[in-house]
C-alpha cells in the first residue's frame, strides 16, 4: 500500500537534506514530496541555523532552490593557483566588466591578467616593475569606470625613510605610464573619483600630535597642452588631532541606492516588493585610497614614525596641545555640509568621499565622510587657494561614524548602498587618556555594515575570521562585496565567504599564509579570487561552474545535475568548508 503524503513528509522531515534527495528518486510520489516547500523550509534553517526571524531573500524563487543556492554556488572550489608573484601579494582588483584583474606585491610588480580565455584558466598578459621609480612596493590598484586606465598605488621610498607613497595612472591600450603623483602617507591608496580624475593626499605635521590632511584632485593625464588648464585642484583641507591622520579614501555614488542589489532591512524589503520588480545593475567602483600632492616636503617625515617618535614628549604638553589645536580648529574650520538621510527619490547625484579617521589615537576608528559637490568634479576652476577665505582655514568632516576599534579594511557593495568595514574592537568601556597608547584590540575581526542611505549601522556584524598581529603593527585585511556575498581575508591563513542577507559564513578558503586580499568578479559572482602572503593567487569557482566547465558539450540533464550536487562533498577536492565547518 502506498503511504500517504503527510507520513512521507513527517519521515522526510527527520531526514538531512542529502537523504530526501536521493529518496526522492525512489518514485513520483516521494519525489513529488521531497520538492515540498515546507519540509525545505525546515531543512534551510536548521541546516544553515539561521534564525527563523530571518525572512527568505527577497529575490528567491523557492526554499529547494534558495537551499540550493547557499550549497552551489558559492565560489569555494580552488580550480587554480597563479604562482607568477615572487613575494607576498598585497591586493587584487577586477575590472568594471571583470574581463581583466590586477594584482600588487611586495615584490614591486602590478600585474595584469585575462579571465576570458576560451578554456576557463586564468593567464598574465602584462607585468610592469615599479622599482625604477624607486618604490618598495605596489600595495593596491584600481580600475577606472570605462577600464581603460589603471590606478597603482605604492611605497616610494623617500629620504630619512618617510612613511610616502605614489600613485601612478597606467593606460591600459598599451601599457604607457600617464603620471605619478606622491601621495602620503602611503597606507591612504588613493581612488577614481571618475574616469578620468583620481584623488590622492598629502599630509603636514603641524605639530607632534597635530596634522593636516588636504585631500587633492589629480587629472590622470597630466601632458596638457596649455599652461592655464589646472592639472590639480584642492577638495579639502582637515585638520587632525591626537595624531590621527586621514587614510583610505574611497567614493560612493549615492545615485545607486534608488534601485538597490539587496535591502538589508527587513522592513524595507517587505516594502520593495509591495512595489515594482527591482533592476539589474552593473557593478561600479570599488574604490580604497587617500592623500598626495606633487607639493610634498620631501624632508618631513609623517604617519607612524612620526607619531612613535613621539612618545617621548610629556603627557601634559601632548595634552595642551589637543586642547589648542581643538580651539584653534573651532575657530577656522568650514561649518559642515549637512547631511541629511536620503529620501525616495531623492540624492540621485550625491557623490560621498568616505575615509578612515580617528579624535581619540592615531588607530584609525572612525569613518568620516564628506559631500564632493558637483564643482568639485573637475580641476577646472579657481586655481589652488582663491576659493579660501582666510576665516575658513579647515574643512569640517559632515558626517562621522565610530567604530570603536581599529579599522583595517573598507568595501562597498557593488550598489554603494552599504559600506561594509572590517574593524577589530576596542574593550567594552574603555577610556583612551593617551592617543599614543590606543587600547588593545580583539584577535576577532568584525565586519560592520554600514547604510550610506540612513547614515546608520545595520546591526548585523558578522564576525568569523580572526587577525593576530597587536595594535601597532596592524594591517590592512582587503575585503570585496557582490551582490549577494561578501568576502575577506584574515590572518589565520584562510579566505571567508558569507551570505549578505541571511549574514551567515558559508565557506573557508585556505591558503598557506595570510590571506590579504580577495575579489569577486563584477560579471559572476561566483568567481572569487584570494591573494596571500604564500605569494599566490587562488582562483576559486562555485561547484555549479565547476561542473559545467567540465562538461560543456552536453546540457546537463535533471537527474545527473542532481546526482552531482549530491556527490558534491564526497568528490571535492576543494579546500573550502561550507557554513565554515571544516
Amino acid at each position: 500500500s502506498v503511504l500517504p503524503d503527510s507520513l512521507v513528509l513527517e519521515i522526510f522531515l527527520r531526514l538531512p537534506h542529502d537523504a530526501v534527495l536521493r529518496v526522492g528518486l525512489t518514485c513520483r510520489q516521494w519525489l513529488a514530496v521531497s520538492r515540498d516547500e515546507f519540509l525545505w523550509r525546515e531543512l534551510f534553517y536548521n541546516y544553515y541555523r539561521i534564525p527563523r526571524s530571518v525572512p527568505r531573500h527577497p529575490a528567491a524563487v523557492s526554499w529547494y532552490r534558495e537551499f540550493r543556492r547557499l550549497f552551489d554556488c558559492i565560489p569555494c572550489v580552488e580550480v587554480q593557483t597563479l604562482r607568477e608573484h615572487t613575494d607576498q601579494v598585497l591586493h587584487l582588483a577586477f575590472s568594471h566588466r571583470g574581463h581583466r584583474f590586477s594584482s600588487c606585491s611586495k615584490d614591486c610588480t602590478v600585474k595584469l591578467w585575462d579571465t576570458e580565455r576560451p578554456d576557463g584558466n586564468i593567464s598574465m598578459v602584462h607585468s610592469s616593475s615599479m622599482r625604477q621609480f624607486n618604490w618598495g612596493y605596489t600595495q593596491f590598484s584600481q580600475f577606472n569606470a570605462d577600464d581603460t586606465l589603471l590606478l597603482v598605488s605604492g611605497v616610494y621610498l623617500g629620504p630619512h625613510h618617510s612613511s610616502s607613497g605614489e600613485i601612478a595612472v597606467i593606460s591600459l591600450e598599451n601599457y604607457t605610464l600617464l603620471s605619478r603623483v606622491r601621495n602620503k602617507p602611503y597606507d591612504v591608496f588613493g581612488c577614481w573619483l571618475n574616469e578620468t580624475h583620481l584623488i590622492s593626499g598629502n599630509l603636514h605635521w603641524i605639530g607632534n600630535m597635530t596634522s593636516c590632511s588636504v585631500l587633492w584632485l589629480n587629472k590622470a593625464f597630466q601632458d596638457v597642452e596649455s599652461e592655464n588648464v589646472n592639472v590639480v585642484k584642492r577638495l579639502f583641507k582637515i585638520q587632525n588631532v591626537n595624531a590621527s591622520t586621514i587614510r583610505t579614501v574611497m567614493v560612493a555614488h549615492c545615485g545607486r541606492h534608488d534601485n538597490p542589489d539587496l535591502l538589508l532591512d527587513y522592513e524595507a524589503q517587505s516594502q520593495a516588493r509591495r512595489q515594482k520588480g527591482q533592476q539589474q545593475h552593473q557593478p561600479l567602483l570599488f574604490d580604497l585610497g587617500t592623500s598626495g600632492s606633487d607639493e610634498e616636503d620631501e624632508e618631513e617625515e609623517g604617519g607612524l614614525e612620526h607619531v612613535i617618535q613621539n612618545r617621548k614628549v610629556g603627557h601634559t604638553e601632548l595634552a595642551i596641545e589637543t586642547h589648542v589645536a581643538k580651539m584653534m580648529g573651532r575657530a577656522h574650520t568650514k561649518a559642515p555640509d549637512l547631511i541629511e538621510p536620503s529620501e525616495p527619490g531623492e540624492g540621485e547625484d550625491k557623490t560621498y568621499l568616505l575615509f578612515t579617521t580617528g579624535s581619540l589615537t592615531y588607530s584609525p576608528h572612525q569613518i568620516g565622510i564628506k559631500l564632493i559637490k558637483p564643482d568639485q568634479m573637475t580641476t577646472c576652476g579657481p586655481v589652488l587657494g582663491e576659493e579660501r577665505s582666510s576665516y575658513e582655514f579647515f574643512d569640517s568632516l559632515d558626517h562621522v561614524i565610530d567604530i570603536h576599534g581599529h579599522i583595517i579594511g573598507m568595501g562597498l557593495s557593488p550598489d554603494h548602498r552599504y559600506l561594509y568595514v572590517n574593524s577589530r574592537a576596542w574593550p567594552a568601556g574603555c577610556v583612551i587618556s593617551d592617543p599614543m597608547s590606543p587600547p588593545p584590540i580583539a584577535e576577532e575581526i568584525d565586519l560592520h555594515v554600514i547604510d550610506l542611505k540612513s547614515l546608520r549601522e545595520e546591526r548585523r556584524s558578522l564576525r568569523a575570521h580572526r587577525a593576530f598581529t597587536p595594535n601597532d603593527e596592524c594591517f590592512f585585511i582587503f575585503l570585496d562585496v557582490s551582490r549577494d556575498f561578501v568576502a575577506s581575508g584574515a590572518e589565520d591563513k584562510h579566505g571567508y565567504i558569507w551570505d549578505r542577507h541571511y549574514n551567515i559564513c558559508l565557506a573557508r578558503l585556505a591558503h598557506d599564509d595570510v590571506v590579504n586580499s580577495v575579489a569577486f568578479s563584477p560579471a559572476d559572482q561566483e568567481l572569487l579570487l584570494s591573494a596571500s602572503d604564500d605569494s599566490t593567487i587562488k582562483v576559486w569557482r562555485s561547484p555549479r561552474m565547476v561542473r559545467l566547465v567540465q562538461a560543456p558539450s552536453r546540457p546537463l540533464r535533471p537527474r545527473s545535475l542532481l546526482s552531482s550536487w549530491l556527490g558534491r562533498n564526497k568528490n571535492s577536492t576543494s579546500a573550502s568548508s561550507v557554513n565554515g565547518n571544516p
